[in-house]
Parts: structure tokens; C-alpha cells; sequence
């Protein structure tokens, strides 16, 4: 006699009474694929930061709003980003192909503020059109923003959402005329749980059904 298969059952969490820890962990390993943000700001010395950030998306396209989600250090303190973006109100976020992945990650190493993380990662700081912060050349998009409203989540995240002013692309990344992006020259890379990414190459359509096609069905 063939052994029945035990349907599956839910396993629930009472996120009252996590950790902050736990939470993360559930929500950073659920909440997939997230775009990375390498984000590049300046000090008031001038100085070049760059640093991944993993909680980010659009939010808004009139006005063209983009939201990042910036963790404090343990002790309470800014991160440099954090710091950089309430002192100048400018930010530029960089969109992470898969050739810049390893770059990417060295800018995540926990440098010293004089320690300027593009050049440590090989990339190469351009100046920004209308912001002060730069856009990197290697990344395929880069979009220059001013921040429009940040808010305080508790004491330890800040949720920055910035305007964007202008966007870089490479020119075999989108259609001007259409303004069309393609997804494979953008190639983009994307964070799941843990220390795991991926990429967007494994695609398919879905169009959005009308009423009358619903009904048709």
C-alpha cells in the first residue's frame, strides 16, 4: 500500500516577539529579489563614499521618487551614507550589473572615511550633472538625486527617499527614441537571503489582462 503523502502545514511567527535579528532574517530571505542601490555620496571634505544597499526600489514615478533604507551603526552612529545625505541633501544611486558584482562587494568592505572605496574597487568616479556626488562609469544606469523627505523609523533606520534630477546610461542599455531598457545589457544583479544573489537572465511575459479578456476566459 503507497504511503500517503502528509499535506503541508503552515509554520507561523509572531513578529512581536522576534528579535531584530530573526526578523531581518525572515524578511531579507521572503522579500526576494531585491535590487542593489551602490550608492555614491560626498562628505563636506568632498570626499568619495560608496557603499550597497540592498533595501531599495522606485516608489514613485511623478514625482520620480526612489527610497533606500539605511541602517545606523550598532552604536547609534550615521553610516557614512547616511551622514553624507543629511549633510549635502544629495545621493546617486548606482544600478549593480553582474561585471561590477565583485566591485560591488569591495565597496561593502567597512573602510575608514579618507578611504576612497571606488578606487579600492577599481571603478571610476565621474562628476554628476547636477549633483556633487558621482556616478560610476562601469555601472550601466546611475540616477542623481536629491533628497526629497527622510524618515526616521525608531532610532536605528532612516528611510531616504530621493528625487531623481538625471540618468546615465550606456548606450547599449537603453532606447533613447523608445526609451526602452533592455534587461540583458543591463544585466542586473539582485539580493536574496543571506549572502546569496542573483541574476534577472531567467525571464518571461505576463501581460496584464483587461476586464474583457478576464471574462473571455
Amino acid at each position: 500500500m503507497d504511503a500517503k503523502l502528509s499535506e503541508p502545514h503552515d509554520v507561523t511567527f509572531d513578529f512581536r516577539e522576534l528579535s531584530a535579528r530573526e526578523k531581518y532574517k525572515l524578511m531579507i530571505g521572503t522579500v526576494v529579489p531585491r535590487p542593489i542601490a551602490l550608492v555614491t555620496t560626498v562628505d563636506l571634505q568632498g570626499r568619495v563614499n560608496a557603499a550597497p544597499f540592498s533595501f531599495f526600489n522606485c516608489l514613485s514615478a511623478d514625482p520620480p521618487i526612489l527610497a533606500l533604507g539605511v541602517e545606523n551603526h550598532p552604536d547609534m552612529r550615521f553610516k557614512d551614507t547616511g551622514l553624507n545625505i543629511r549633510l549635502t541633501e544629495v545621493f546617486t544611486v548606482n544600478i549593480v550589473s553582474h561585471a561590477i558584482a565583485e566591485a560591488m562587494h569591495v565597496c561593502s568592505v567597512p573602510f575608514p572615511p579618507e578611504r576612497d572605496e571606488l578606487k579600492a574597487a577599481g571603478l571610476t568616479a565621474m562628476p554628476g550633472q547636477t549633483v556633487a556626488s558621482p556616478w560610476i562609469k562601469e555601472a550601466p544606469a546611475a540616477f542623481e538625486c536629491r533628497r526629497h523627505i527622510t524618515l526616521e523609523l525608531g532610532k536605528s533606520r532612516q528611510i531616504i527617499m530621493g528625487e531623481i534630477l538625471f540618468a546615465h546610461y550606456h548606450s547599449d542599455v537603453v532606447d533613447a527614441d523608445r526609451l526602452h531598457i533592455d534587461p540583458a545589457r543591463l544585466d542586473a544583479i539582485a539580493r536574496l537571503g543571506g549572502n546569496t544573489c542573483s541574476t534577472i537572465r531567467d525571464r518571461f511575459d505576463m501581460l496584464t489582462p483587461t476586464l474583457e479578456d478576464f471574462r473571455a476566459d
